[in-house]
């Protein structure tokens, strides 16, 4: 299969091309999830570049083996041809010592990919590194990254302030998923909502997107690419969790809890049967793996009591959701039954997760961008309690600046209907339960419908002009009302 076209990642290829062309030795370190794109972001770059370059991989296996491996690599590439079988250097620093060698008149760009199967299979690794850059790669002519996937080892062992690389990094680039206006360029003959399902099911990972069939129907990929047992879909979340814990049961079952709706940890102990305590500590765990968060709303503080859990890879929350329990089904071949489940609930599905996301991001793009009013400098959601005589308030998107005293509240409707002026005037009825009670506030509207606005809610819109609430703390800056097709048009050039 050939390799797929690379798209994306202009900012980061904007990176490595400034670390190269520094004039004195740079140390990147780069992490991400698995499949993430790492790889084929450095090696893009030395194809695109053609500039002096090493890429080393390293692999599973022992600490003799590593180096004999990291040994003939130097030494194919500073010869020209092929290594003796047994050609090795005695020790890493010996190796290291050659490094510099190579990058003393010329620059040199070395990148060691999956470097925590090098931790681990030599612990003191990051020590020795440590210990040549100081004594002698700093004074080299040396491009030097660092890539991981083990989101944990990465963070103890060359992040963390103990570290014995702590320090010496140039820079540090956690690799995101990309975008969702970059999945246009991969699937052009999907409409908008197609993209979203494809967003909402696989996020932004490219090694997923590569897989599908862009000329294929979004059923035919759901079928083929997540439904068949024993292919790497199927495989993946059980990895991702292995880099971080040894025993991943209970911690699948708190996700699973998750993804159906258990959002408090009340609720989380009361699906899975845990003791409380237990819960505490499994969730700490996943949040510093980064795959859950605890979110407050945005109105609140971070010590909140309002806090609630939610996975934040798009993959791993729809695998929980909609495909672990049916393994026996999908090892049987049974998947009609799978689909049409999935079929059922995706509607909702993604009016709860992915949409209001993508709105959240368009927030923060057309602010950045001076498309809105004022900026915010937090956006998320916000609720109130349950015990609010009309029970709780929620509002899908909130942006807010506490020093300029501005307010941008917005609601989501998936539908595949236009949406109505009730819509919007229930919005407005929720600012008194999120506007702070201190200080002059000034609050901006946000209406995202997928299927667009009826004519009563855009002159509803309209009528919002600026005015003063009477007996409130807040005034009213206006409302502006998007469709699917506005935020996708949007998102797709923003992020072009």
């Amino acid at each position: 299969m050939p390799t797929a076209e690379f798209k994306g990642r202009s900012t980061e290829l904007h990176l490595l091309d400034e670390l190269w062309a520094a004039s004195q030795a740079t140390l990147l370190i780069l992490y991400g999830r698995r499949r993430v794109g790492k790889t084929r972001l450095l090696t893009h770059w030395m194809k695109q570049t053609g500039q002096r370059a090493l890429y080393w991989v390293a692999e599973p296996t022992s600490a003799l083996d590593q180096l004999r491996s990291f040994s003939q690599a130097l030494y194919n590439f500073a010869n020209q041809e092929p290594a003796p079988d047994d050609f090795t250097y005695a020790n890493w620093p010996q190796a290291w010592q050659q490094v510099a060698r190579l990058a003393q008149t010329e620059r040199l760009a070395l990148f060691v990919d999956e470097f925590t199967y090098l931790l681990e299979a030599e612990p003191g690794i990051a020590g020795i590194i440590q210990n040549a850059w100081d004594h002698l790669l700093k004074q080299a002519n040396l491009f030097l990254v660092l890539s991981g996937s083990h989101l944990g080892m990465m963070q103890r062992q060359v992040l963390a302030y103990q570290a014995p690389l702590y320090g010496r990094a140039t820079a540090h680039l956690r690799l995101q998923p990309l975008p969702f206006g970059i999945t246009r360029s991969f699937f052009p003959k999907y409409d908008a909502a197609e993209r979203v399902a494809i967003y909402a099911i696989f996020g932004g990972i490219p090694a997923y997107w590569e897989r599908l069939n862009p000329k294929a129907t979004l059923s035919e990929n759901i079928r083929h690419q997540l439904l068949t047992a024993n292919n790497l879909m199927q495989e993946d979340p059980r990895l991702l969790l292995q880099d971080f814990v040894t025993d991943p049961n209970n911690y699948v079952a708190i996700l699973r809890a998750i993804a159906y709706g258990a959002r408090e940890q009340k609720e989380i102990v009361g699906r899975t049967g845990l003791p409380q305590g237990h819960v505490s500590k499994y969730l700490s765990v996943l949040r510093d793996t980064g795959f859950i968060e605890r979110r407050v709303p945005v109105t609140a503080n971070e010590s909140s009591r309002l806090g609630r859990y939610h996975i934040t890879d798009p993959y791993l929350r729809f695998y929980y959701r909609f495909l672990a329990t049916r393994q026996a089904q999908l090892a049987l071949g049974v998947q009609e039954q799978a689909l049409a489940e999935i079929k059922k609930h995706l509607l909702d599905y993604i009016g709860t997760y992915t949409w209001e996301e993508l709105c959240r991001e368009w927030l923060l793009r057309a602010a950045a961008l001076g498309d809105l009013p004022f900026a915010p400098d937090q956006v998320g959601s916000a609720w109130t309690r349950k015990t609010q005589p009309e029970g709780r308030r929620q509002v899908d998107v909130v942006g807010i600046n506490t020093m300029e005293k501005t307010l941008i509240l917005g609601e989501c409707k998936w539908s595949t209907k236009s949406m109505g002026s009730d819509v919007v005037k229930e919005l407005v009825a929720k600012t008194p339960d999120l506007v702070p009670k201190k200080g002059e506030w000034t609050v901006y509207y946000l209406g995202f419908a997928r299927g667009g606005w009826k004519e009563n809610a855009k002159a509803f819109a309209k009528s919002l002009a600026r005015s003063q609430v009477p007996e409130a703390n807040w005034q009213v800056a206006g409302m502006r009302l998007l469709d699917l097709a506005h935020v996708d048009a949007d998102l797709i050039r923003w992020t072009a």
